[in-house]
């Protein structure tokens, strides 16, 4: 018989790097980019993680000026219509510290649950 762990329905873990300075911002960010992919995954919030290292050495396009690079893994969840959802409300979230739409990129990838460890174990059991 399959280990419980088997039908839950797994993480969401978003990392961001930026090098800008969210300053005291940075756990409302945080909590506002929980909620945007409980919103747009359909997962519970309680298996979703977050985390964001702001100022930090990051170039895009050759250039310092203020830029996002981003992670998102999900056992499941990871698709075009949700992908974007969660680009455009991340990119609404960094805008207002200068980080412009076109200086971000979100790279998405649907995890296979035995490689998603929690709890000792993985997803898989």
């Amino acid at each position: 018989k399959a280990h419980p762990f088997c039908d839950l329905p797994g993480d969401p873990s978003l990392i961001l790097t930026t090098n800008v300075d969210l300053g005291d911002k940075k756990m409302e960010i945080m909590k506002a980019c929980s909620k945007a992919i409980c919103a747009r995954t359909g997962k519970p919030e309680s298996y979703i993680a977050v985390a964001i290292n702001d100022k930090a050495d990051v170039i895009f396009g050759g250039s310092d000026e203020p830029t996002c690079l981003g992670c998102l893994y999900s056992i499941g969840a990871i698709a075009q219509e949700s992908n974007g959802g969660i680009t455009a409300d991340v990119t609404d979230l960094l805008e207002p510290f200068g980080v412009a739409e076109n200086r971000i990129y979100i790279n998405f990838f649907d995890m296979p649950r035995a490689n998603v460890g929690w709890s000792k174990r993985t997803f898989a059991g």
